[in-house]
């Protein structure tokens, strides 16, 4: 985890200082150091936040490339950089890092070394032998990066805050933030900044001010698995072993243990020494904490057992808005804020998660309902699922076509301008007609950003890097093209093949043979309508006084009674935050 920033265009290097205070402004992400640099040409400025991970006396960012002039500033870890430096013939001097792989591949190769890059990343390189700066993201967008067009520059960082102090960003409430508590594709609350898509390149020619964007990969692009169920399981089992170890740092770590398959199969797999969980009293659905604490003794780690209370998440959602940069409208979040708090208390950098099998490998009971009915989800045990699966039912009685289903599960609100079906509708198309393919690039598209952006920006408030050794490239790719019946079978659980594989590996059968998904779940939106009642609807009603018409929905929704597992008032209260803490930076 580290911070980018910079600024590009025929006159960049007057606003040097500019640049300077950007990277201030993110400071947070990189402890080791913000420093800047000036490319020879005058025409770009760019600035780094060093957290320094691989080697902590490494030189911090930004880099150049004394032969040929070429700026590099890099967030993000590349996990087969010493292979990619011999397949490409560079030579890394001792002490030289990641970074330097990735400055010397763009100098050599240019945006073509993307391909080879296995990682997370966000990145900006400026060439000025051909006047152009390169932004770039990684395939799954780990790591954020912002952009924004202005007066024939272009300004980037990794926190959009750090693009409104920049220059004026009015709020708008994007419809999606009513249909699915977050924004999708590129948009942001801020009118004339935008979310660089995940592996997407950006190409700005600073004499022109033209910007060209492209995908450079696509994971619809993978073909179908042609083998058996053994023969994938067996394949499936190597890449783990082989890919998921080269994701634990060279020195301790943490990881988040919340007692499920996916963090479970980690543990055993990386050897943490520290694992991590939090539970909640009294809250006996959410708690994993025996599973967890059984892993954890297996494995010779401590545990770390965090145990938020009411008091806490009142003297928390400040910090929490102010990490975020905008609602993002994940559940765990504020189990994650807590977690990462007591991991950063212990003076470590790195923070491992199990982001992914639940994506790719179907995962979620949204998932079974579409693929099985909501009549066959309830009969295999999910009875507690019964408020979900009755958004399936309709009045005509005839099941519902697989877009209409998804969208009906996904959406927290009302989809206004038919965006989210869009998307959905999109993402079928692209799976080639298969269901579960069609699942996968339909969370993608909409559940997926609010997931890998919270991890990120809550982690980096910390100085914390987080991984997520699921990500891995051939793990994704491989896990996507395996057919439906690989990755479930039975209607409760999902992940068939990662269940199959774990058991091989030994872990003990209250993970594998768990039918139920929990996380890093809390019981927020209960404690909103229990406890918290009063102090929810006061911050609700003093952002309603004041805010502009298009959130004013978006607030009311939080006014109005709901249920156990309503999430309206929750969202409410994080646009309230949100909305408070734009009026201060703005004041400031």
């Amino acid at each position: 985890m580290c911070g980018i920033a910079g600024l590009a265009g025929p006159d960049a290097a007057r606003h040097e200082g500019t640049v300077a205070a950007m990277g201030l402004a993110q400071h947070h992400r990189g402890p080791d150091g913000t420093r800047h640099l000036a490319s020879a040409d005058a025409r770009a400025v760019l600035s780094m936040n060093t957290l320094l991970i691989v080697d902590r006396t490494a030189q911090p960012g930004p880099y150049r490339d004394q032969a040929t002039g070429v700026l590099l500033t890099f967030n993000g870890e590349i996990y087969n950089y010493r292979q990619q430096a011999a397949a490409w013939g560079i030579e890394l001097e001792p002490g030289e890092t990641d970074a330097h792989l990735v400055l010397r591949a763009f100098a050599k190769l240019g945006p073509a070394c993307l391909d080879g890059l296995d990682g997370m990343f966000a990145l900006a390189a400026y060439d000025p032998r051909e006047g152009r700066l390169f932004l770039a993201r990684d395939r799954l967008g780990e790591k954020p990066l912002y952009w924004r067009l202005d007066g024939g520059r272009l300004a980037f960082a990794s926190e959009v805050t750090t693009l409104t102090g920049y220059g004026t960003a009015p709020l708008v409430v994007r419809p999606e933030m009513l249909s699915i508590e977050t924004p999708t594709g590129v948009e942001t609350p801020f009118q004339g900044i935008q979310l660089l898509a995940p592996a997407t390149l950006l190409t700005f020619d600073v004499a022109t001010g033209s910007l060209d964007q492209r995908t450079w990969w696509r994971l619809e692009d993978c073909e179908p698995w042609p083998g058996d169920y053994n023969a994938a399981l067996a394949r499936f089992s190597v890449l783990l072993a082989d890919r998921v170890p080269l994701r634990a740092p060279g020195g301790d770590f943490a990881l988040l243990l919340s007692g499920g398959l996916d963090s479970s199969v980690l543990a055993y797999l990386m050897r943490p020494p520290v694992c991590v969980t939090v539970r909640y009293p009294g809250q006996d659905r959410l708690d994993e904490s025996r599973t967890a604490a059984i892993v954890a003794r297996d494995i010779g780690a401590e545990l770390l057992v965090i145990e938020p209370t009411v008091e806490d998440f009142t003297r928390s959602l400040p910090e929490i808005m102010a990490a975020l940069d905008y609602p993002m409208g994940n559940a765990s979040t504020f189990s994650e804020h807590m977690a990462y708090r007591a991991i950063a208390e212990r003076g470590l950098r790195v923070v491992v998660g199990g982001l992914g099998p639940d994506e790719f490998l179907m995962g979620y009971v949204r998932h079974a309902l579409v693929l099985f009915g909501p009549d066959a989800v309830l009969a295999a045990g999910l009875e507690a699922y019964r408020p979900l699966a009755s958004k399936l039912l309709h009045a005509a009685g005839d099941p519902l076509g697989p877009a209409e289903a998804i969208v009906r599960l996904v959406l927290r609100g009302t989809d206004l301008d038919g965006r989210v079906r869009e998307l959905v509708a999109d993402a079928l198309v692209r799976a080639g007609g298969d269901l579960a393919r069609g699942l996968t690039l339909a969370d993608l598209a909409t559940a997926w950003r609010p997931l890998v952006m919270t991890s990120d920006k809550l982690a980096s408030a910390f100085a914390l890097e987080r991984r997520s050794p699921f990500l891995a490239r051939e793990l994704v790719e491989f896990s996507y093209r395996l057919p439906v019946e690989h990755k479930i079978a039975d209607p409760a659980a999902g992940k068939r093949i990662l269940r199959d594989a774990a058991k091989a590996l030994g872990l003990p059968s209250e993970v594998w043979g768990s039918r139920d998904k929990l996380g890093f779940a809390s019981p927020v939106p209960s404690w909103l309508s229990g406890p918290l009642e009063g102090w929810a609807t006061a911050h609700i009603t003093t952002a309603l006084a004041e805010a502009p018409s298009s959130l004013r929905p978006l607030l009311e929704g939080g006014l109005r009674p709901g249920g156990r597992f309503d999430r309206t008032r929750m969202q409410a209260l994080m646009a309230a935050a949100w909305f408070s803490d734009q009026r201060v930076r703005a004041a400031a």
